[in-house]
This record gives structure tokens, sequence and C-alpha cells, in this order.
């Protein structure tokens, strides 16, 4: 299980000492500084889980390196202020730039020790739910009662309790992320940070900054690299990383250091490897557009989850688990899919797999009405999918004849109109999609969505 490593800024060396040693005896890992630039070296050196963070110190004051991490990070971490000599207007300007709370000296050890525990617990929750949001669906493992799937949960039963690479194949849709999560969460790893990367996602120009983060006229931005130390990096769709950026790569997780984008002094994080890919890495790398090197270094394990075709008896369960969750999460009406409609959806080649099947639930619990979701009305919603444009000049109504990035914003904007007439606000939408809210705007101005008219 990772511990949890806080940084203590104090300039007091009674309080420093003190303070570090009650945490490793909790079992925490504590390294201490005792002014401002030694935590900004330190700090740079190695993103602290949680930071104390004593106001009033002889270069630099507490509240300036909170106003300096928060302008450069958005406080990745959570961070509690300490001081002796606070005002109520020193603790509301803390609270205010992201502190998480505010204690006075001298120091209560069992309100530290409390507050510690329930920052890191907080931030925890937080980063799960960000993950959570970002996708419909929140499966905790492959769902499924077929010989199939109950093979594949024990293989990754197996494959959770070591620490070796893994590489995951599958069509797009089947299932991947949800196998690599469930795989961390049966690990050591557990309990650490499960970190998302989209490769085809990430600009190439910017994929060193994005990976393995930056250092500019004394400001420290944190790559996936470090926001994943301790846990598992899920690199999903691997074959389209450049090869520019799989070479750094590849060194950077071997030995398990490397160098921020201007940066001068190594920095040391200890991830594991879950990629995934829908296309033969062997075949990339025999036309030399995959490192042949890396994927050797992949394939030390490999798990192919199998496409929703091949174990449609699984179609009656993931249609109920879906129903079942939009209804509690999306707040959709509860309706049940008729035998003959689960028969003909056991039937359908599911194209899309279990994200064709999940699109097709929410649409007709969005668009349909009854208690039954009858025989006739999956064609329909099947047709509405598959079916091919009426005339050539006509528009492509399926998605799946659509280029991956014209399907990602159709789907992108259905989405997001969908969330914002549910919230009203672009304050609820913000919290419903788990994103920045400037972001936020920029996403729905790209795709011409009006807010005021969409919350009218």
């Amino acid at each position: 299980m990772k511990r949890a490593y806080i940084l203590v800024v104090d300039d007091e060396p009674d309080i420093r000492r003190l303070v570090q040693e009650i945490l490793e005896d909790e079992g925490y890992e504590v390294q201490a500084a005792e002014n401002g630039a030694a935590a900004r070296e330190k700090r740079r050196t190695r993103r602290p889980d949680l930071i104390l963070l004593d106001i009033w110190m002889p270069d630099v004051d507490g509240v300036t390196l909170l106003k300096e991490w928060s302008a450069e990070d958005a406080l990745a971490v959570p961070v509690i202020m300490i001081s002796g000599h606070g005002t109520v207007e020193t603790a509301v300007e803390a609270t205010r730039l992201g502190a998480y709370d505010f204690l006075e000296k001298p120091l209560s050890m069992a309100k530290l020790l409390l507050t510690v525990r329930r920052a890191l617990e907080a931030d925890k929750l937080r980063k799960e739910n960000l993950g959570l949001r970002r996708h419909v669906a929140a499966v905790s493992e492959p769902i499924g009662k077929s010989a199939v799937m109950q093979r594949l949960r024990e293989q990754a039963r197996r494959i959770a309790q070591h620490d070796s690479w893994l590489l995951i194949r599958g069509e797009p849709g089947s299932g991947k992320e949800v196998l690599a999560r469930h795989i961390h969460s049966l690990s050591a790893r557990g309990e650490g940070p499960f970190v998302e990367v989209g490769v085809a996602s990430i600009a190439r120009e910017n994929a060193a900054t994005e990976l393995f983060g930056a250092e500019k006229e004394g400001k420290v931005h944190f790559g996936l690299l470090e926001q994943a130390n301790g846990g598992t990096l899920f690199l999903d769709d691997i074959a389209d990383m450049a090869l520019t950026t799989q070479a750094p790569l590849l060194s950077a997780l071997e030995t398990q250091s490397f160098l921020r984008v201007g940066g001068a002094a190594p920095v040391r994080v200890n991830v594991r490897v879950i990629a995934a890919t829908q296309r033969d890495l062997a075949q990339e790398a025999a036309a030399h557009r995959f490192r042949e090197d890396l994927y050797y270094r992949l394939n030390v394990l490999t798990l192919a989850i199998p496409a929703l075709r091949e174990h449609g008896e699984d179609v009656p369960e993931l249609l109920n688990y879906y129903v079942n969750w939009f209804v509690t999460h999306e707040g959709l009406p509860y309706r049940s899919f008729t035998v003959a409609a689960q028969n003909r959806l056991r039937h359908h080649p599911w194209p899309g797999n279990v994200r064709e099947l999940k699109n097709l639930v929410q649409r007709v619990l969005i668009l349909g009405s009854g208690a039954e979701i009858a025989l006739e009305e999956v064609e329909t919603a099947l047709g509405a999918v598959t079916a091919p444009p009426a005339a050539p000049a006509g528009p492509v109504t399926s998605e799946f004849d659509l280029p991956l990035r014209e399907a990602r914003e159709r789907f992108e904007k259905a989405y997001l109109e969908h969330h914002l007439r549910k919230s009203g606000s672009m304050v609820q939408l913000a919290q419903l999609t788990g994103m920045e809210r400037t972001h936020l705007y920029r996403k729905l101005k790209s795709l011409g969505i009006n807010p005021k008219q969409e919350s009218d």
C-alpha cells in the first residue's frame, strides 16, 4: 500500500521535528522544510500528497507560497495552513486560495492527525469522483456471467497480484479501461492513484509536457507520470503514441526517473504501466510505426478482452445494469426491456461493443416512454444507429461510419446538451461532468452550444 508523502513547512525546529515524528509514527512518509525556499525546492523535487504550511516564515510567508502554487498547478494536493498569529482575514484569504483547513498554534496533535487524515481522504474522493464523472458509467468490474467473462475476471485477479507491465487488447468500446481499473483496484497499488492517459487526445507538440511535466522560472507543472506515482498509469490507445514520445517514455518507465521539460534534476517515480490497444502492435512494430523495444516491454503480460458479440448471453445483464445506473445517477425514468427486446439485442452484432449498448440504453430512456421497452422501439433505436444514409448527399446517421473526431464531437454535443438541460446552470453542469468551468465554456463554444438557450 502506498504511504502518503507529507511535506511539513515551518521555521520553528521544535515544531518541525515534533510534527515529523508524530506523522511518521502514524505511517506517513515525511520531509521537512525550514523556510519558503526549501519548501519550493522539496516540492519541485518530489510532488507531495499533502503540505502542512506555516504562514509566518523569515523569507516568504505561507500565503504567498499558497498563491504561487495555486496559480501554477491549481493546488493539485491539499494544503493545511498553520499559524501562531493568524487572523480571520488571513484564514479567509488562505481558504479562498484553496487551502483545505487552517490550524492554530499551539497545535493539538490529535486535531492535526484528524485533519491530515480527512484531507487525504477528501482528496482521494475528489480524484475518484473526477475519474468517474469523465465516464458515463462507473463499472467496478467487467460484467457478465458467461464462461468467457468469468475466465477474464479470473485472469485479472491473477495478474493483479504481480507488478509487471500489462497490455490489454480489444475492440473499441469493449471495456479495456474498466478492466484496467479493476486490475488496479485488486492490486497492492489499489489505494494509489489510477491515472488515465488518452494517448490519441494528447497533442504531439505538448506530449512531453503532459507526460513529464515542466519547470519554468521556478514554477512547476506536475505531469501525468508524477500524478500516477505510487499507483497505475493507464495508457489508452498506446499505438497512437508518436515515435518521438515513445523513446523517452520507455526510458522513464524502465528507470523510474525522468527530467521535466526545462528541468535540470531528475524526478523519481514508482508506477505500474497498463496499456491498451485496438491494433496489432506486432504489426505496427514490423511496419516501424511502433518501437520494437517498447512493444516487447509491454508484451510481458497480455489480456484479450472479448467483443460483446462473443458473449451475447451477457447482454440482458448489461442492459439491466445500465438501466439501473442511468436511473440512479442520471435521474432517468425506469423502464424494463421486454423478453423479445432482450432476445433481439442478444443477437445484435454490436459493432460498438459495450459502449454501443450503453448509449442505446441511455437513448431509449431519454427518448422513450412507458414502463416497457418493446421490440419495435429497440428496432427503431438500432436503426437510428446502424442505418446507412438515405442518399449520398444526406447526413451520415451512423456513429460508427464517422471519423473518430466527428463521432466524438457528435456524442459530446448530445451529452453536454442533455446535462445542461438537466442541470440548468453552468455550475451544476461542471459538477455533473467533472470539468473545470473555463475548459467547459471553451468546449461548449467549440461545439456550438449556447448555455443560455439550452438551459432555458
